[in-house]
């Protein structure tokens, strides 16, 4: 039996889960958004305008701390002005209401400008993750024949216009000149030239197409997930009710935009809610994360286990160096989050670390530790108000209660993907079961509704919080030329939950040795990203596959190398 730890005393958004359970309506929370009044919707006046039409924009937006030292501010005013001005300058170079701008940049506010300057635009936008290399890129843009892409000089080197056929215009945030002959525009010039209209801002309907994020499945491409402005409905509230979030607050989402959960909670979700947002730039350091904390006076954190387990790995003597006594609330989303980390996070900070469960397909949180609720530890929490989930069977039937089977919400809810971009098919095989959308997770529920993960029902690597696709994997390996097949899986890892490992068949003239494993390992961290690269790697003769298709079968080699495991201990 699962002992569980109870809340801290104190008011929270949402205090009393079962009456609210009872009574709560997704359409209550229309009246908080200004086109409940006026009919007029975007996500961005809802983000940024109506801050400061409410005479809050000298409220700090973002504050920027930067690996060389450098700490800047943005009001909400100056955000209003910065994203009505770059707006103007990509509406003069044709960006309408639908288009798909790609948004390409390190963690800095520019990235937060660039996604909302194009929403207010009425298009779609589309922010890639940092660590992207060229087939990252391309695959993406190409898929949804992205036209417009904002950049800075030094990832356009990693961008293949050759292989790019739609990209008629690459904005560089740091370009010296324009050169339109060859589609690419300096942003510094064209903002210098041309005025800020302050009423740029484009009028669109909930259903109209907001941002798009691609997800890896375990095979074929990554697919996109089209998500709508109705989104804002949810996001506010799971906002208000799982981040607890208050105007007061100093919010840290230490997710890059690239990843869904940058896009949701970290730029959507706070601003919504006009409170201050803590954006750090660099590579992770335990002693730079406390830093940041302690200089910012954070409030609300979230981030995911593999962060927490690496800071909890350094002990509680660097920890104790810093003030972190402005904490109030610690979230963690991605990947199971261990008990360990749930205790440890009591002795380091005297705050619980509560565990939050969505896709990039639902939209915003679905299942969650409430900071009113008490925690069991190992378990993701219960259902929000608004949201019913079921454990199902292979054939659509409700589980009882703690038995394992398929993890199933009730469909629709305000933030579920609009579509797939161009395929329907996939889209629909979400939902196998009339009025249910299935996870693709294995979990049971206990009688108090609390939810706990088993495991994936593919083949997804889930390495520190970041979702990998083997067939990406696997295509990128079998591009050099020294691999004729490959395999790729995730094994099992203390610190990132799951590393990716690949089972390689050579071609005839090479030959196994550490400095090829080193090369290919650098291979895929070159072309297609440092998350996705194989951590391990097993030369073999053959790889299992089925006997009709010749299908590589995954979940075999996933067996045998926990066999092994199992074995070693």
């Amino acid at each position: 039996m699962t002992t569980s730890i109870p809340p801290l005393a104190g008011q929270f958004q949402l205090q009393d889960y079962e009456n609210t359970r009872e009574t709560f309506r997704w359409e209550d929370v229309h009246t908080q958004f200004n086109w409940y009044s006026t009919g007029n919707v975007n996500m961005a006046h809802e983000c940024v305008d109506r801050h400061v039409e409410n005479g809050k924009g000298d409220r700090i937006a973002l504050r920027f701390l930067a690996d060389d030292g450098r700490e800047t501010t943005t009001t909400y005013a100056q955000l209003k002005e910065e994203t009505d001005h770059l707006a103007t300058v990509l509406a003069h170079r044709g960006v309408q209401e639908g288009d798909f701008v790609f948004v390409f940049l390190p963690k800095e506010p520019s990235v937060y400008v660039a996604m909302l300057a194009a929403i207010k635009l009425g298009a779609v936008v589309a922010p890639l993750f940092e660590a992207f290399m060229e087939d990252g890129v391309r695959d993406r843009m190409n898929d949804c024949e992205g036209k417009y892409l904002i950049t800075n000089e030094a990832f356009y080197k990693r961008v293949p216009r050759g292989e790019l056929p739609a990209l008629s215009h690459v904005f560089l945030t740091d370009g010296k000149k324009t050169n339109e002959a060859e589609g690419i525009f300096s942003l510094p010039s064209e903002l210098a030239a041309g005025e800020r209209d302050p009423h740029i801002l484009r009028w669109v309907s909930l259903d109209s197409g907001l941002n798009i994020h691609y997800t890896s499945g375990s095979t074929g491409k990554p697919k996109g997930i089209v998500h709508a402005h109705r989104v804002m409905i949810q996001q506010y509230q799971t906002g208000k009710w799982v981040l607890d979030l208050r105007e007061d607050d100093v919010y840290w989402c230490t997710a890059h935009p690239g990843w869904v959960t940058g896009t949701v909670y970290g730029v959507f979700a706070p601003l919504l809610h006009g409170v201050e947002i803590v954006i750090v730039s660099g590579r992770f350091t335990a002693e730079g994360w406390y830093q940041a904390l302690e200089k910012t006076g954070v409030t609300v954190w979230y981030s995911a286990p593999t962060a927490f387990r690496m800071l909890m790995a350094q002990g509680a003597e660097l920890t104790n160096q810093f003030d972190l006594s402005s904490l109030r609330h610690i979230m963690s989303v991605g990947e199971p989050l261990n008990p360990e980390v749930i205790y440890w996070g009591q002795k380091a900070f005297n705050l619980r670390i509560h565990d939050t469960w969505w896709m990039t397909e639902t939209g915003a949180q679905l299942v969650a530790n409430l900071p009113s609720q008490p925690i069991k530890p190992g378990s993701m929490g219960r259902a929000i108000p608004g949201i019913t989930v079921a454990v199902l069977d292979d054939e659509g039937n409700e589980l009882p209660r703690g038995e394992i089977g398929h993890l199933a919400v009730q469909a629709p809810w305000p933030a579920l993907m609009k579509e797939v971009w161009r395929n329907e098919e996939k889209f629909q095989s979400y939902f196998p079961f009339e009025g249910w959308y299935v996870s693709g997770d294995l979990a049971r529920q206990d009688d108090d509704g609390y939810v706990f993960f088993q495991g994936r029902s593919d083949d997804m690597i889930n390495s520190s919080g970041e979702r990998i696709g083997p067939f990406e994997v696997e295509s990128t390996l079998i591009s050099h030329p020294a691999v004729a097949e490959a395999g790729v899986i995730g094994k099992p890892d203390p610190v990132r939950g799951e590393i990716v490992k690949a089972f390689l068949v050579l071609r005839n003239g090479y030959e196994e040795s550490e400095s090829l494993k080193e090369e290919l390992y650098r291979y895929v961290k070159t072309h297609l990203a440092g998350h996705a690269a194989p951590r391990e790697i097993q030369i073999v003769s053959s790889l299992p596959k089925t006997k009709i298709s010749g299908k590589i079968l995954r979940r075999e080699l996933k067996r045998l190398e926990l066999e092994k495991l199992s074995l070693q201990r």
